[in-house]
């Protein structure tokens, strides 16, 4: 057992069980952390920031899965199984610390399966339904750049179970972006076909852009990183992939707010209904079980 100066540390660990990925009524991932909201933290800004954070992995990884059967080649389909994986462990943790800070008797699971779509609070971009392999490597390319100079600056949030949660998914994040920008540039650079598929994706997934770096009022100083500041980071970063794929950034108008209400505000598109049905299905049918 490695020694660390401080229980949050241990988060980062990989302990090589990943049975939670397969079943309920496992351990809270978080037990045995000090649950204790910092003093100056506000803790119903940090449940909802951490629940904005762990719904927009939970969603992502219910999407990704969908791959399973469908990548062209089967070495795809485990890289994406593990994508998948990556973000259901970060969504369990977020979920698991939203629920801590929230301090009303809910754990992962009853916000993951127990909630309706009107209060989630993920991004748009991460429900979208993708059409084809392009899409799936496009929007993994644009998600993963934003999440990882999100969860960069979070390393110093001022929750340190917050701070441990995204220090964890950093390195994570970084194989996300380079796998999704391998196959961004290897379609782009391709065929003709693969090159037109792959400026398709992207005309299709550049609406939802503006959300993700639109400010909400929850992502408080010294708790969040207000998104607009990343954008810089992420524009060097998909610039320099497309460029190198021989791909144009879109000229596309951004997905419009409902009444300047998005994702985050509990407004998703008619994608989601259908996902979140599939998701919570056999909680819904048999809420006491566990396997």
């Amino acid at each position: 057992m490695t020694e660390h100066n401080t229980p949050y540390e241990g988060l980062a660990d990989d302990l090589g069980d990943h049975r939670w990925a397969f079943g309920t009524g496992f351990t809270d991932p978080l037990a045995g952390v000090d649950a204790r909201i910092p003093d100056g933290v506000d803790a119903g800004a940090l449940a909802a920031y951490c629940l904005m954070l762990g719904d927009d992995a939970l969603i992502y990884s219910q999407r990704l899965q969908a791959w399973m059967t469908r990548a062209p080649e089967l070495e795809e389909e485990a890289a994406l199984a593990n994508v998948a994986l990556d973000l259901l462990g970060q969504g369990r943790l977020l979920l698991a610390r939203a629920g801590q800070a929230e301090d009303a008797g809910r754990d992962e699971d009853q916000l993951a399966f127990f909630r309706d779509a009107y209060e989630f609070r993920n991004v748009r971009l991460t429900e979208h339904a993708d059409a084809d392999f392009a899409e799936v490597t496009g929007r993994l390319l644009l998600f993963a750049t934003w999440r990882l100079a999100l969860c960069e600056q979070l390393r110093g949030c001022a929750d340190p179970v917050l701070a441990a949660i995204a220090a964890k998914a950093v390195p994570e994040l970084a194989y996300h972006r380079d796998y999704a920008a391998q196959w961004v540039v290897r379609l782009g650079d391709g065929t003709d076909l693969s090159h037109a598929r792959m400026q398709a994706a992207l005309v299709t997934l550049w609406p939802y852009l503006d959300e993700l770096f639109t400010d909400d009022p929850v992502e408080l100083p010294g708790i969040a990183v207000r998104p607009a500041t990343v954008r810089a980071q992420f524009d060097a970063v998909v610039d320099t992939v497309l460029a190198t794929a021989g791909l144009e950034q879109p000229d596309a108008a951004p997905l419009a707010p409902v009444a300047r209400r998005t994702g985050r505000h509990g407004v998703h598109t008619e994608a989601f209904g259908y996902l979140l049905a599939e998701m919570q299905s056999v909680a819904r049918a048999h809420p006491a079980a566990t396997w």
